[in-house]
């Protein structure tokens, strides 16, 4: 299974990725975490990693040497791509989570991302996973990577939607490209919820849209600290309720039926 976390900038999404990617991993998966993300550099420290693997842009000679290099002998050229593929420098692992990223913005004037969106969409569209293997991919803020196509590999669309208008807005307009990526399954992810009205207003706001609310994380303290220290996220209360989560995501990846949004809580 592949699941994509996208949103606002701000909202949470790493935080979202690597509290899955631990429930995971407790649960006995393999989990591999792909930072499609080409401005956020805290994912690697959130997953407990003291650094950042060698990003997969590197692997075709930067942006420039995309389009030269694509096609030429290395694992991305590959019609199939399974974990073991992965160079050891490109992909960093412990504890069976698994950390990939396609690279970054680390200069001024480098031109745009785009060839990052283009990498993102042939690495997962080639990538396969054996059993008891997730894919978790931390995407840029905002919708741009559904016009690259990145999300045309992805079974599972996850939102993650604060407290704001902006957010539920945004939670619309992905609902909306995710179905024209052809994605059948998204849902919303309540994050930094402080109260139980405020979970109540935003599940009735997204139903008038018939998006689903997969599960909601509270606005938790030592998230916030751990995120502010640069130290990993543990589980606590927030791991139990990412939990939830994952429990409705492999009941609806067994069932094969993404028509069922409408019975999550």
């Amino acid at each position: 299974m592949k699941i994509s976390v996208c949103g606002k900038g701000g909202s949470g999404k790493s935080s979202i990725v690597t509290l899955l990617a631990n429930e995971a991993r407790n649960r006995d998966y393999r989990v591999l975490v792909v930072d499609s993300d080409e401005s956020n550099l805290g994912l690697s420290r959130m997953l407990g990693f003291d650094r950042a693997p060698v990003p997969l842009m590197e692997l075709v000679g930067g942006k420039r040497g995309l389009k030269q290099k694509m096609n030429q002998p290395q694992v991305l050229a590959q019609a199939e791509i399974w974990l073991r593929d992965i160079p050891s420098e490109h992909m960093l692992e412990k504890n069976r989570i698994c950390l990939v990223a396609i690279g970054k913005i680390l200069q001024s004037l480098e031109g745009c991302a785009c060839p990052m969106g283009v990498l993102s969409r042939e690495f997962l569209r080639k990538l396969h996973l054996k059993d008891k293997e997730i894919a978790i991919v931390d995407m840029e803020a905002g919708v741009e990577h559904f016009g690259r196509g990145v999300e045309t590999s992805i079974d599972n669309v996850l939102v993650v939607v604060e407290p704001s208008l902006e957010s539920i807005m945004l939670a619309e307009r992905v609902n909306s490209l995710a179905t024209g990526s052809g994605v059948s399954n998204t849902w919303a992810v309540l994050n930094k919820v402080n109260s139980a009205g405020m979970a109540s207003k935003l599940r009735r706001e997204l139903s008038k849209m018939s998006m689903g609310v997969i599960g909601a994380i509270h606005n938790h303290a030592e998230i916030f600290e751990a995120c502010f220290e640069g130290r990993p996220l543990g589980g606590g209360k927030a791991g139990k309720e990412i939990g939830e989560v994952l429990d409705s995501l492999l009941s609806e990846d067994k069932s094969g039926d993404g028509g069922s949004r409408n019975n999550l809580k």
